[in-house]
């Protein structure tokens, strides 16, 4: 089986390592030369200058790139994948985008005999390094059913939740869920410090209770020690936020605490931390008290 990946950025050049790794004959493309050049040193395969020529011939074609104008672009635009992709071939998009943009290019793709599953993934770069990412899937169940046994490659659960635009729907649930847990964290650890608590400690004890969480795990220690340039960006978990918030219109759905989360992420991008870690909320919380 012939694979193309298109988008190394942090999460994107471990998962398709993974899928060269594993057997399949990789194709990669990025917009910027010198990481496909990288990439095919490091694990073979070969790159290509367009989406299109990364994508012709392939079997199953990912991607993973920045939003919805970015994923449209190397879909539909000009030299996008779709221009060279057979009948019968997949598009499994692992970015995260809009539920609208999932159903656009699923409609698109199947006026060409294309499938396309919206593919998002959760676990951020580290899970991506370790292929144990977590994909939540939108899509026909005959075209899920091929493309899982490949997704598997860099996931420890590949699940299909619905129809096109399910996946990404799924994805949101799990961002606004996520921001709650870091800023609940936040809150609690920054009136540890204030308490005089060994907060190190405090972390040890209460990760041993109902508060556990894989936040608490993975980030209360260095939100402790204020490091933060690693991780999930500010700048990327706002772009979710708003995706959220905007679907969130278009449903009904009441969401006063993530609009609330979203506000506070602006401001420690006020603070210069775009590229902070989304850890970082703590942050703000040491600076306004």
């Amino acid at each position: 089986m012939k694979t193309a990946f298109i988008g190394l950025g942090v999460m994107g050049y471990h998962m398709a390592g993974y899928l060269q790794k594993a057997g399949y004959d990789t194709t990669v493309y990025n917009r910027t030369t010198a990481k496909a050049d990288k990439w095919v040193a490091e694990f073979g395969g070969s790159h290509a200058d367009t989406p299109a020529a990364a994508a012709q011939g392939a079997d199953i074609v990912f991607a993973c790139v920045g939003n919805d104008d970015d994923l449209r672009a190397i879909v539909i635009g000009e030299n996008g994948a779709y221009e060279s992709m057979k009948p019968g071939a997949i598009f499994v998009d692992n970015t995260t985008a809009s539920a609208e943009v999932a159903r656009e290019l699923y409609a698109a793709g199947k006026e060409r005999g294309i499938s396309f599953i919206d593919a998002p993934v959760s676990g951020g770069e580290a899970g991506a390094q370790q292929g144990i990412l977590t994909v939540m899937c939108g899509g026909d169940e005959d075209a899920f059913a091929k493309a899982q046994p490949v997704i598997d490659c860099f996931a420890k659960a590949v699940t299909l939740m619905g129809d096109s635009g399910s996946g990404q729907l799924t994805k949101m649930v799990n961002q606004v869920c996520f921001v709650g847990t870091v800023q609940g964290l936040s809150e609690g650890l920054n009136f540890a410090m204030r308490a005089g608590l060994d907060t190190k400690r405090v972390l040890d004890v209460i990760s041993k209770g109902a508060a556990q969480s894989w936040q608490m795990d993975n980030r209360g220690e260095t939100m402790v020690d204020d490091q933060f340039d690693f991780g999930f960006a500010v700048d990327w978990v706002r772009k979710d936020l708003g995706i959220v918030l905007a679907e969130a219109d278009n449903n009904g759905a009441q969401m006063p605490t993530t609009a609330l989360i979203d506000q506070f992420y602006k401001e420690v991008q006020a603070m210069g931390g775009g590229r902070w870690d989304t850890s970082s909320l703590i942050r703000r919380l040491r600076q306004n008290e």
